[in-house]
């Protein structure tokens, strides 16, 4: 495997890492508007991510800084097309982490559901943007030769890219809630469940509409077929595995379930890719492969030996973070 392959599947697994642990995160604050029915359990809902929410984060921040450093063109080209939506994603979790830390401030309704509804937007925003670009990266946009992305806004937003927005959103949902179950006790962990329960037909509905609009929309089955269908049959069979799970209250295990679907169907945006970054609805010639839109091999070979160095640094310090606050969020222990 060359270092430019590596360094593409190490971006892979930065943004699927973001959508599997942030994904709880951003499904916890969509809770809080439709599971929470008080300030009490509303506190607690964010106290189940208060200490994680950070972290994982940086998993999005990685990722992009990786663009930047091993594919530049990739990086100049996408972020300069999507700017407006990169610009909304990033007011979006902004105004999301000052929430946080700010509706605990003062005890006034009003001030208080100013945050309440920028930590909603703030969780709902973000999947449905990603899932808007992941799903306009594998459908093409207008590139031209100097790699210059031309897009309009039907280019971006359009029934495909919207339809993967949605998909996102529905998926981060029920992770959430399945978060929520091994994080809260008492009425709220069983409302919860049965919420889950509800969501079920509709996020497993959306994903297989998102699947047909993707071999109509796209050619990433004719390219990739022999790889994404026996993937996209392992998501399936997951998740019908899942309800089962709901009903018998397997909550640790439906849990594993929803983010190894996460997992998956986020992978299977960059395996179709695969191995382009950017595919040009105007010409084949104009694609910006990996090999194309790469650093120098000094400058990847650098990256390489820090990567080593660091990754596992981090993965362990993330590992202990979750095994030190592993305990269920009670209404008697709240710091949000």
């Amino acid at each position: 495997m060359q270092l430019n392959e590596l360094w593409f599947v190490l971006v892979c697994v930065l943004f699927t890492g973001f959508v599997f642990l942030e994904g709880f995160d951003f499904g916890v604050g969509m809770s809080t508007k439709f599971l929470a029915r008080n300030e009490t359990e509303k506190r607690v809902l964010i106290n189940t991510i208060g200490p994680f929410w950070d972290a994982n984060e940086v998993w999005l921040l990685t990722a992009g800084g990786a663009m930047f450093a091993a594919f530049p063109n990739w990086y100049a080209t996408l972020f300069s097309g999507y700017y407006l939506a990169f610009v909304i994603l990033l007011l979006a979790l902004i105004a999301r982490g000052v929430a946080f830390e700010f509706r605990g401030k003062l005890q006034a309704s009003k001030w208080k559901n100013i945050w309440d509804w920028s930590i909603f937007l703030g969780s709902i925003l973000p999947p449905f943007l990603l899932g808007v670009l992941f799903s306009g990266l594998i459908k093409g946009l207008p590139i031209d030769k100097s790699m210059t992305m031309h897009a309009g806004f039907f280019d971006i937003v359009n029934l495909y890219t919207i339809v993967g927005g949605i998909a996102f959103v529905v998926l981060v949902y029920l992770h959430g809630l399945m978060f929520l179950t091994l994080k809260t006790e008492g009425e709220l962990r069983e409302r919860a469940g049965k919420a889950a329960m509800k969501m079920y037909v509709a996020a497993g509905a959306v994903v297989i509409l998102f699947t047909i609009l993707t071999a109509v929309f796209t050619d990433a089955f004719v390219k990739r077929g022999a790889i994404l269908i026996p993937l996209y049959a392992v998501a399936i069979v997951l998740y019908l595995a899942l309800y089962p799970l709901l009903r018998n209250k397997k909550e640790g295990l439906s849990f594993t379930v929803t983010g190894l679907v996460l997992i998956l169907v986020t992978a299977s945006f960059f395996i179709a890719l695969f191995p382009n970054v950017l595919i040009s609805s105007t010409d084949v010639v104009n694609n910006l492969t990996l090999y194309k839109a790469s650093s120098s091999p000094y400058s990847l070979k650098v990256m390489t030996i820090v990567a080593l160095t660091m990754v596992p640094i981090v993965l362990a310090y993330t590992i202990w973070s979750y095994y030190v606050f592993r305990k269920r969020v009670t209404p008697h222990e709240l710091h949000y």
